[in-house]
């Protein structure tokens, strides 16, 4: 059986730290807890799980922080989490049984990552990251901010999901404030921080600045597919922010360039169509996109929705305004399939009864 060392960093998390540091005390055989500064009981609650916690002055920098952290692991291999994920304990007895099954020879194992859920508990948004790495192989994590490692060597997949559930906000202008500081210092930002500072500036709606970034991207022949392809569907959703519509087809026609119409990318075309009242034609963009099953090995960020749900809600919209209430109807329970409890399945259900 392989060992592992758990290497966490925390800043004022005593609201959570609890609850994942009870999960993992059964799977990590060493846990290492690198606190920048915490005001409130984070230590305490750490020292309730391990005596090796360590003390490292913030400096704006993730990678350099969890680089510390992972330096102090002395197990076969080191695990990273962050306070606010989750465990649940049929993820914790897949993760034990891969601890007995695993052998030396894999570099990087990955996982799922599931970041995104809708008010009932479903995921919406998940991608799969490297969560799992050998130790005293050279593996160090880059950037600043948005930090990872780049997988290398024999590389697992393994179907074991956790789940990244805060409980408190934080500071929203935290990421963005950094990578200005970059800017400010003159730093030039790596393909994928611009695609990240992209993401940055939409999330703050400053939306034409990160067009720009985003279109940088797209262009970028060094930058990863992933973020290339992702880039194009953030620019349109700026562009359709922006009022500029003829754009918006423009931006994700580009990502044909970098791989087949994603889900996600078929899911904007077919409602661009729509409100522009061409249905039909949404009809087969929403068709190709309930037709894909998402990777689960190229790394990218998965709106799981686009691949199911989504696409038969549409469809039964779609249907319906064409007066075609068979197909109509016949979409809606294909979305309800998917979600039952859904407020846009009881909406449609209360309508269909009222129309007869």
């Amino acid at each position: 059986m392989v060992t592992i060392s758990l290497c966490m960093i925390v800043k004022n998390e005593e609201s959570v730290l609890g609850r994942i540091l009870a999960q993992m005390k059964e799977i990590a055989d060493e846990i290492i807890i690198v606190d920048t500064g915490s005001a409130d009981k984070t230590k305490e609650i750490a020292r309730q799980y391990t005596d090796k916690i360590y003390d490292y002055a913030w400096r704006q920098d993730f990678a350099a922080t969890r680089n510390f952290a992972c330096s102090k692991a002395t197990m076969d291999y080191w695990m990273w989490l962050d306070a606010d994920d989750v465990i649940t304990e049929n993820e914790q007895q897949k993760l034990l049984k891969l601890k007995k099954l695993l052998n030396t020879s894999a570099d990087v194992v990955m996982m799922r990552y599931l970041t995104g859920f809708d008010e009932n508990g479903d995921v919406t948004f998940s991608c799969y990251r490297e969560r799992l790495f050998k130790n005293h192989s050279g593996f160090l994590w880059e950037g600043r901010v948005h930090e990872a490692v780049t997988p290398r060597g024999n590389i697992l997949y393994v179907p074991i999901a956790i789940e990244h559930r805060k409980i408190n906000g934080g500071d929203p202008n935290r990421n963005l404030n950094i990578y200005q500081e970059m800017l400010l210092a003159g730093e030039a930002l790596a393909p994928r921080h611009r695609y990240y500072y992209g993401r940055e500036l939409f999330t703050h709606n400053q939306f034409s600045e990160a067009a720009d970034y985003f279109t940088s991207v797209i262009d970028d022949p060094t930058a990863w597919i992933e973020n290339r392809i992702e880039a194009c569907l953030l620019l349109a959703r700026c562009r359709e922010r922006l009022g500029q519509t003829s754009q918006r087809l423009e931006a994700l026609a580009k990502s044909f360039f970098f791989c087949a119409p994603r889900a996600e990318i078929c899911c904007e075309i077919g409602r661009l169509l729509m409100e522009h009242g061409n249905y039909s034609a949404a009809i087969f963009w929403y068709h190709a996109a309930f037709d894909q099953k998402p990777s689960q090995t190229n790394h990218g960020f998965i709106e799981t929705d686009s691949y199911d749900f989504l696409p038969a809600v549409q469809l039964c919209v779609c249907f319906d305004r064409l007066d075609n209430r068979e197909q109509a109807i016949f979409w809606h329970q294909e979305a309800k399939k998917r979600k039952p409890n859904s407020p846009i399945i009881k909406y449609n259900d209360d309508y269909f009864s009222r129309t007869g």
